[in-house]
């Protein structure tokens, strides 16, 4: 991999680093500022009020999608980041200042409802313009490899607000980050934010995207219209990201809180426990994606449907009486190796379906549609289980949403060899030449 493609891959993968860093942040803190937003009574409704609000930016993210997906097929892949970052950067400072509701009572919820719409549109497009561009980027031999970088950029960036949120648990008191320290991280948010917005215009374009003939000219480029044409391809997307983002959510973002509100374990303890396993698995997804150029994508894919079938229910139950550190980091990890044999991937698997013109809308689309119906809920269907007493009803969701994207596995074909210059031209006549389920 050649010095240029390197720092393809360094530029886009620290914007998504802080890209990531600003959504998740919400999840981690929402602990904290729960009750600054609502009245003081029932915590966990107050949480899954908070929680509610982070669904929604779930459900900005198709929108965000569309709009910066036809903008990254359009106008090029640059351009897409570039405009992610910004609007990052604006729902971060939003937070940052969002009035409480002892200030201006449901006011401070319109700031962050606002804020966290903005993140939505913002994450709606990185994803995709993120996944493209380090698909695009990298040798056709490397790009499991390449790609895999973007789960450990999103990665780094949750492990840097959980870092934070370590060191402001044993340096402020309770009431300090409860009153105003959960503020720092958006603050930090935006300043980072600010920095890539200045590397991003200054990144290259991928050789992918500039060669492509008629980039500038196919008026149906990164359309609805031209996206039809792939319908097989974009519900493709959408079943195998199902399992996938529910497990993930479900051992990232909802770990910590799971761990402090069933499992009984204090903050400071739950926190180090993501924190360690979360370093594991980003060090792991570099190896998997390389493992991914040699042997494919179909066997991780399928190993990781199957253990997040058959291991979600034992795992989690064990979880919730682990009781000490060792014993939830070790569960922990098991459950993050399983994920990444969909996390190590999956970017460049989706990339991988499309044309050139319609990659970034292909991608981004669908995707932000499965994780608005099932990452995005994940937390409040989570602890929607909970408020009714039946906690473990949520371990068989997130099992049954891995079988469901298993049978999607096993008949889809393998994307590996696949040229990116030649999707959708030998067989334009049908709309596209990948055909990844087996007939």
């Amino acid at each position: 991999m050649g010095r240029e493609q390197w720092k393809k891959i360094w530029v886009g993968s620290a914007g998504n680093m802080v890209e990531w860093f600003d959504w998740f942040v919400y999840a981690s803190f929402a602990v904290y500022f729960a009750d600054a937003f609502f009245p003081k009574g029932n915590d966990t409704a107050n949480l899954m009020n908070t929680m509610g609000i982070f669904a929604v930016g779930f459900f900005m993210r198709p929108v965000g999608g569309w709009v910066l997906g036809r903008v990254g097929d359009r106008k090029g892949r640059k351009a897409a980041l570039t405009l992610t970052v910004t609007l990052m950067s604006a729902s971060a400072i939003l937070i940052a200042v969002a009035p409480t509701y002892g200030t201006a009572g449901y006011g401070g919820v319109a700031v962050l409802l606002l804020a966290r719409m903005l993140q939505g549109l913002s994450v709606g497009g990185e994803y995709a313009a993120s996944a493209t561009y380090l698909t695009e980027a990298s040798a056709p031999g490397r790009r499991g490899f390449a790609s895999s970088f973007q789960y450990v950029s999103m990665t780094a960036g949750q492990l840097l607000g959980l870092g934070l949120q370590i060191v402001l648990q044993r340096t402020l008191s309770e009431d300090a980050l409860h009153s105003w320290a959960w503020r720092i991280p958006f603050i930090i948010g935006a300043l980072g934010a600010a920095v890539v917005f200045y590397l991003r215009r200054n990144m290259l374009e991928t050789e992918v995207y500039a060669e492509d003939e008629g980039a500038h000219a196919d008026p149906a480029r990164g359309t609805l219209k031209a996206l039809l044409a792939h319908k097989r391809e974009a519900f493709l997307v959408i079943a195998l990201t199902m399992g996938g983002t529910v497990a993930y959510y479900t051992y990232t973002t909802y770990l910590t809180k799971y761990l402090s509100g069933s499992a009984g374990m204090d903050k400071p303890t739950a926190s180090l426990v993501s924190f360690c396993a979360l370093f594991l698995f980003m060090c792991l997804q570099p190896l998997a994606g390389k493992l991914s150029d040699r042997i494919g994508r179909r066997p991780l894919l399928i190993t990781f449907a199957v253990g997040s079938t058959f291991l979600t229910v034992p795992i989690m139950t064990l979880l919730k009486h682990a009781g000490s550190f060792w014993p939830a980091l070790g569960l922990s990890m098991l459950a993050l190796v399983v994920v990444t044999g969909y996390t190590s991937i999956n970017a460049c698997v989706k990339a991988e379906l499309f044309p050139t013109g319609i990659r970034a809308l292909g991608v981004a689309l669908p995707y932000a549609i499965a994780n608005a119906l099932f990452g995005g809920t994940a937390e409040y269907v989570a602890l929607w289980f909970k408020n009714g007493g039946i906690e473990s009803g949520y371990y068989w969701y997130v099992a049954g949403c891995a079988a469901v994207s298993l049978i999607v596995y096993v008949t889809m074909r393998e994307t590996r060899t696949i040229d990116l210059h030649q999707v959708g031209k030998q067989d334009a006549g049908e709309g596209s030449d990948t055909r990844v389920l087996a007939s």
